[in-house]
């Protein structure tokens, strides 16, 4: 069984695919870069700022859904620049709490939609 998970309080597709798959018990989550899902336009400034609408985005996909961060197994998180690291794992650590954390990949790229300085994407079991 699968079932696309949509939400206005994230920001919608920019292009063929789904906010988030139900497939059975699992939920894979579409990489979230930081646009306001008010204006559909990245949000400007810091990485840290950019950062928390990532996370916010991600958190209201997975919501849509009836899971929280609690549920994800797998993150990915793709960076314009490495040297974000530290600040977007502090942040990333504000999300992700609790004894078993999610595994994880981080990753710089050469470019990212709409110059996004991140995108995060993960799969979260709901069983």
């Amino acid at each position: 069984m699968k079932k696309q998970i949509a939400t206005n309080a994230a920001p919608k597709a920019v292009g063929p695919y789904s906010q988030a798959v139900l497939a059975g018990d699992y939920l894979f989550a579409s990489g979230q870069i930081p646009l306001d899902p008010a204006t559909g336009e990245i949000v400007e400034g810091s990485i840290e700022a950019q950062a928390e609408r990532v996370f916010l985005n991600l958190q209201a996909v997975l919501n849509e859904a009836g899971l929280d961060f609690s549920n994800v197994v797998n993150a990915t998180v793709y960076l314009a620049d490495i040297n974000d690291f530290a600040t977007v794992n502090g942040i990333y650590s504000n999300y992700f709490t609790g004894e078993i954390l999610p595994a994880r990949c981080a990753i710089q790229v050469a470019a990212l939609p709409k110059q996004a300085k991140l995108e995060v994407s993960c799969v979260a079991y709901k069983g």
